[in-house]
């Protein structure tokens, strides 16, 4: 824990957390120019195969194409803009057809058929295709990006972005991963304020006792403190194997997982909306969706190897039910958060020696903002 760099340091201001302006600048400074986090390579595995996403109130489709390429199209007919999508997931069989007039699209955003149009001067099927997004698959992971051009963007590419991690990828295997359960929760809260509370776990002993119980609260360290990513590792305590209910695992490492880390558990907060947990036997990731600026939806997804999900009586139960309860348990203490920060007695408080990461999160936060 580098108490240093929390040393003279205080909590954002209020209206960070409060003010639509904020908010709003966040969205031009921050998620417009992010890479972020929106699905599993195992939610389109197949050609035709999409998801429907809503970010900052734009709905996305997420595709694969024929060439087996991952692509994100806003769900807008370039006809007269009806939406062309209204499933949250399904198959498109071998093109998208818009509900309204049949304007048709090829996997690939091309248009591939406009009705009764061939006779319409200067009309040319070329200069109408979706309108894209930048998207980027990495360790199993889909990443988009709102900004047209890669200049624009915060890091030009994915694996620059991921560069910190990525030996930390390879050796969990993340891309060989496979969703074995997920969970939604509505938080009424402001995003910043989960991932804050996600990286420190000062906060542990009063809030989770059965979390401090496997893994003591003070056993953090931190391998990464500075920039987009941040965090490291908090140590099991003897008696326990994993994160779950009874503490025990029972099932392999994952990947090339061995010596110290099967005793560690890695929590890393990549910055805007994705919190990265990579435990000895899963990998668990929380992704945010800021629905306004004091309001989020958090997507929780538990990852295990295939071969244990394959594994005769496989139930992740009692790992789903410990972060059930501590998922809940931190939710509140943003919602409280949020709550008084609000109030007009709110002013900026120090942050102790065991929040250094959070000192961290506002330097580079201030940095992307330009505050």
């Amino acid at each position: 824990m580098n108490r240093a760099l929390a040393a003279a340091a205080s909590t954002l201001p209020g209206h960070c957390y409060t003010s639509e302006a904020t908010y709003a600048r966040e969205r031009e400074r921050i998620f417009d120019r992010s890479w972020l986090y929106v699905a599993r390579s195992e939610d389109i595995a197949d050609a035709g195969a999409f998801v429907l996403l809503d970010s900052f109130g734009e709905s996305i489709i997420v595709l694969r194409g024929d060439d087996g390429a991952a692509r994100a199209f806003y769900n807008v007919c370039r006809h007269r803009g009806a939406r062309l999508c209204e499933r949250e997931t399904g198959h498109f069989a071998g093109a998208i057809v818009c509900p309204y007039h049949a304007w048709t699209f090829a996997l690939d955003g091309s248009l591939a058929a406009a009705r009764n149009m061939a006779g319409v001067p200067g009309f040319s099927k070329d200069d109408y295709p979706l309108e894209a997004l930048a998207v980027e698959e990495y360790g199993g992971c889909i990443f988009l990006n709102f900004a047209a051009e890669a200049s624009a963007r915060v890091a030009p590419r994915v694996t620059d972005y991921l560069a910190p991690l990525a030996r930390k990828f390879e050796r969990w295997n993340l891309a060989g991963l496979r969703r074995a359960r997920r969970a939604s929760y509505a938080v009424a809260a402001n995003w910043k304020l989960i991932a804050q509370n996600y990286s420190e776990c000062y906060h542990c002993p009063v809030v989770h006792p059965q979390l401090d119980e496997l893994s003591a609260w003070d056993s953090g360290s931190n391998d990464l403190e500075h920039g987009a990513i941040l965090g490291g590792p908090m140590r099991l305590r003897d008696a326990h194997e994993t994160m779950s209910t009874s503490g025990a695992g029972g099932r392999a490492p994952l990947g090339t997982v061995d010596a110290d880390d099967l005793r560690r558990v890695y929590y890393y907060s990549l910055f805007p909306t994705l919190l990265l947990s990579l435990h000895p036997d899963y990998v668990m990731l929380h992704r945010i969706v800021p629905l306004g600026v004091a309001n989020s939806i958090v997507h929780c997804e538990w990852l295990f190897a295939p071969e244990a999900i394959a594994a005769p009586g496989f139930d992740p139960s009692d790992v789903v039910a410990f972060w059930e309860l501590t998922n809940r348990q931190d939710w509140h203490v943003c919602e409280l958060s949020q709550s008084g920060i609000a109030s007009r007695a709110y002013k900026p408080g120090p942050y102790s020696g065991y929040e250094s990461m959070l000192a961290a999160y506002d330097d580079h936060y201030r940095a992307v903002m330009e505050l």
